[in-house]
């Protein structure tokens, strides 16, 4: 049983976590013109009670956000039976310094790769604002997060 004295962002990291652990992934789903379009991603940071996610700067995601900052995380967690509604207005991160720690955490082999240094590539880390996250069964909200 989890520690009820959990923070709210505590919690959001526990059940995209918990995505992670079930799946594999969990969804980024962004507005391309006029039409969503959705990925899987894994990488996410609990720094300061703030949950970071991040993209790749060079790829149409990036500009997708920067064109309609307004996304929403999704996944499936509780054995399938439950999902993780995430969604507000990306902020990207100014610097480097969260995007050096975000490469720096164990795991996501693929992603120290493309992102390391002299590839030209750049990790553009972002958390939510204006955000809700609800953990839901198919037919009911369980409990909703406002951040």
């Amino acid at each position: 049983m989890q520690n009820d004295n959990r923070t709210n962002a505590q919690k959001i990291n526990d059940w995209l976590d918990e995505c992670v652990q079930q799946s594999g992934t969990f969804f980024l789903t962004t507005i391309d013109g006029n039409r969503p379009k959705s990925r899987p991603i894994s990488f996410h940071m609990l720094k300061d009670e703030i949950n970071y996610f991040g993209v790749g700067e060079m790829k149409e995601v990036y500009r997708q956000m920067q064109e309609n900052p307004y996304v929403e995380i999704t996944g499936l967690m509780g054995e399938g039976k439950q999902f993780i509604r995430y969604y507000g207005k990306a902020v990207f991160e100014t610097g480097t310094e969260l995007a050096k720690e975000a490469l720096a955490m164990p795991g996501y082999p693929v992603m120290k790769k493309v992102y390391a240094e002299g590839t030209g590539h750049v990790f553009g880390v972002f958390h939510l604002e204006e955000a809700v996250c609800e953990r839901r069964a198919m037919m009911a909200v369980i409990e909703t997060i406002k951040m």
